[in-house]
């Protein structure tokens, strides 16, 4: 991904109605309470003494906030944020020259910061702590480090495995912050704060409705939200009730607790299949033919929340509760299996 610059805040590229649905301060944003709260008074005192905020790490689940919080941050500080991503930096020539090209308080924000070279990760030490970068001039014994000061800036890392992270570079972080799962109630706010920038008449029950079904995350209620309108539109007249919406996400086929098609089929490849395990990660993937990445980090995060699957020594299995919502029955097999790990 190319890195860009713009004042106050950063919104993707995707459409001018993406940009409207982004919160510009902390008090529009939803959720996250005690992050919040702990930004606002940090802010607050880096403003007070004209300093630039501490560096900052936000991780989590995809699609919880991440990018638009440190939009808010560089807009709640008045700067200006440069955006990029770590695959985006292949060379530490890349990373030099973003960070020669910063200006004093700029916010500069990494998304997956875990995916860094290591080499990268070594000019980013010195940036980060002394605020200053070593670029090599020259080659063989006429070869010499020249020390290039840097304005005081704010980095701001994101990233969905902070567990990859190595920990030079985690604990140079000041603030490290947690994005928690959303509420229904959360996601019933951002909902309808997205529907009046939509334009789109939403009764309380169909907000709701769509709230239940959103999986924790705001990215997924919003965009649930656009096709709920659209089926609005073309089928009751533009207003979403709770039948509608109701209507509209089976036709999405994601079901009342938020379990779309690729979660159903993997519960029914381990039902059907290995009699709900245990069953590898691997063997998983080459049976429902997805990606072995995009099951652990995708769909099995929200499954295990559900507690429709959990991990044990030896493969993935399919809990009571994931057999009772499918509306099969347990074979007395699997509950013995499930007895004898357990123990």
């Amino acid at each position: 991904m190319e890195d860009r610059l713009m004042t106050g805040s950063y919104t993707p590229e995707d459409s001018a109605v993406e940009q409207s649905l982004r919160p510009h301060t902390l008090r529009d944003y939803v959720g996250q309470q005690a992050v919040k709260d702990s930004l606002s008074i940090y802010i607050q005192a880096a403003l007070t003494r004209h300093d630039a905020l501490d560096h900052m790490l936000l991780y989590g689940p995809p699609g919880l906030g991440k990018t638009t919080l440190a939009c808010i941050v560089a807009a709640e500080m008045g700067q200006n944020i440069r955006v990029t991503s770590g695959p985006a930096i292949e060379r530490p020539g890349d990373l030099a020259s973003i960070l020669s090209n910063l200006n004093a308080g700029d916010v500069l924000f990494i998304d997956e910061i875990h995916r860094l070279s290591r080499q990268v990760e070594e000019v980013l030490y010195p940036a980060m702590e002394d605020y200053a970068i070593d670029i090599m001039i020259g080659k063989g014994p006429t070869a010499r480090s020249i020390r290039v000061d840097l304005p005081r800036f704010t980095l701001v890392g994101a990233t969905t495995r902070a567990g990859q992270l190595s920990a030079p570079l985690r604990d140079r972080f000041g603030m490290l912050f947690r994005l928690e799962m959303y509420k229904p109630e959360e996601l019933a706010a951002i909902i309808s704060r997205s529907a009046g920038i939509l334009g789109v008449q939403a009764e309380e029950e169909g907000i709701l409705e769509i709230a239940r079904r959103s999986r924790g995350t705001p990215r997924i209620a919003n965009r649930m939200l656009k096709r709920v309108r659209d089926f609005a539109q073309v089928k009751a007249g533009g207003v979403i009730t709770r039948q509608v919406a109701d209507e509209a996400l089976s036709l999405l086929e994601v079901d009342q607790l938020g379990l779309d098609k690729v979660d159903r089929s993997v519960l029914c490849c381990m039902m059907d299949k290995f009699g709900g395990g245990p069953v590898g990660l691997d063997t998983l993937a080459a049976t429902t033919g997805e990606d072995a990445v995009t099951i652990e980090d995708v769909y099995e995060p929200y499954l295990m929340q559900l507690g429709f699957i959990m991990r044990t020594p030896r493969g993935r299995v399919c809990t009571p509760a994931a057999w009772a919502h499918m509306g099969r029955t347990m074979p007395s097999s699997a509950s013995s299996d499930q007895m004898r790990m357990e123990i």
